[in-house]
């Protein structure tokens, strides 16, 4: 797949990837992308979104009062090791150095979980990563926003419940839990448990090997058990291979439930004919028909100067993930000039008080153009994820077609176990909490 590597303000391509050299009124931003690789299909996609909307922004906006918005790309191939590498890079580059880290991995955000608290540098994990981080009193540098894994699952259990005429219709049932061995797969372990003990359902884990091509044990084990439901906790190539799969056995799509990194275009089309009723979570939804995809066509596409050479893509799940992380930093970068002085480029301090007071309340969204596109989002001192929804979506054979509103998660439950879980860390790593009431 072919895709254009922008490159802002007369940089030098450095190698394969572009890169940009900020000014005092430029903002840099770092990106540890992947667009070679298992899973390049999901990068080129976000990675994609993400830059046509700074792009937008630098276009439409000329920036971000006034202050240009400058990037550079470092290909972590989805390797941790790499993407460490990437973070030592970016993260003294441009005049304030790197503003903010977002890798797109869980695997990496915990192989830099400490030093980005060391470094400054706030660490934004839009929907991944390591959900006990939501307790910014703990983790202060991290922000899982919008909504957890742990969130995720239990608005998949709750999907379920709806399904089923009560959520004490699920007592009884045996759920399947087929998911990526990795760092990744895992983060469902802990809050599926917690699930099926409140519940009364029964939880069978099914690890699948990286990059996720062979299933054949797993799915004769999902043959025999017989599960109600089987949510599928996949990546790349496991999520097609799950999907065609399932077919195969007779198990129906419509009871394969798919998490957010197992519903794009790049999972079912692959997958053909056997996607057909698949559903899948998302905190973002596909469409090209809202505003803020209408002016990146017009004033990015329109001078040719757009990421995506595929313009099909424009538009997609993961092209739409892109413009929300595109949305949330440039927000960030705005609420933090609010205080810090506007027409100046942030620092990676003031830049995680951007975060920490992002409220993209229904009237903003409007005004961004995305009502509808993503949840309406407000983070706090203590809490770094917000609002935990998601929406289902359908695949139609052709497309996905959104099939519900947002639907919570068990707020009480989940909080309770990040908060357990960061008091835990805390301990173990010597942290005294912030109190947040002494936070300005």
């Amino acid at each position: 797949m072919k895709l254009k590597h922008t490159v802002l303000l007369g940089a030098a391509i450095a190698g394969l990837l572009g890169s940009a050299v900020a000014s005092a009124d430029e903002q840099f931003i770092g990106l540890p992308s992947y667009r070679v690789g298992p899973y390049a299909a999901g990068g080129a996609g976000i990675f994609g979104g993400w830059i046509d909307y700074m792009q937008l922004i630098n276009e439409r906006d000329g920036g971000v009062n006034g202050v240009k918005l400058t990037w550079e790309e470092c290909e972590t191939e989805y390797n941790n090791a790499r993407g460490v590498e990437c973070y030592e890079r970016l993260k003294k580059k441009g005049s304030t150095g790197n503003s903010v880290f977002q890798p797109v991995s869980t695997g990496i955000t915990y192989s830099v979980l400490e030093k980005v608290a060391q470094d400054k540098i706030p660490m934004v994990t839009i929907g991944y990563g390591r959900t006990d981080a939501a307790d910014g009193r703990v983790f202060p540098w991290v922000f899982p926003m919008i909504t957890t894994y742990w969130s995720q699952a239990s608005a998949i259990v709750n999907f379920m419940g709806q399904k089923e005429g009560g959520m004490d219709k699920l007592k009884g049932k045996k759920i399947g839990l087929l998911y990526h061995d990795s760092a990744y797969g895992k983060e469902s372990h802990a809050i599926m448990d917690k699930l099926a003990a409140k519940h009364g359902f029964e939880v069978l884990k099914i690890a699948v090997a990286h990059p996720g091509n062979e299933q054949q044990s797993q799915w004769l084990q999902i043959r025999q058990a017989k599960p109600d439901y089987v949510i599928l906790w996949g990546w790349g190539v496991m999520n097609p291979t799950a999907i065609k799969a399932a077919a195969k056995t007779g198990f129906p799509r419509e009871k394969l439930l798919g998490v957010w990194w197992s519903g794009a275009e790049e999972d079912t089309i692959p997958a053909g004919p056997a996607a057909k009723g698949f559903i899948a979570a998302g905190f973002n939804v596909p469409g090209a028909n809202y505003p803020v995809v209408a002016d990146i066509k017009k004033h990015v596409y329109g001078k040719d100067k757009g990421n995506m050479e595929d313009k099909t893509r424009i538009g997609s799940v993961y092209y739409n993930r892109g413009v929300v992380h595109g949305i949330i930093t440039v927000e960030a970068i705005r609420k933090a000039q609010e205080k810090f002085g506007k027409g100046k480029a942030m620092t990676g301090e003031q830049m995680r008080w951007g975060f920490e007071n992002l409220n993209l309340d229904d009237a903003r969204l409007k005004a961004l153009g995305a009502t509808g596109f993503m949840p309406p989002l407000k983070l706090s001192c203590a809490d770094h994820e917000g609002p935990g929804k998601v929406k289902f979506q359908q695949w139609d054979g052709n497309q996905w077609k959104v099939i519900t509103d947002w639907i919570d998660s068990d707020r009480p439950l989940v909080r309770g176990m990040i908060e357990e879980s960061a008091a835990a860390y805390a301990k173990e790593k010597g942290i005294k909490p912030r109190d947040c009431s002494k936070e300005g």
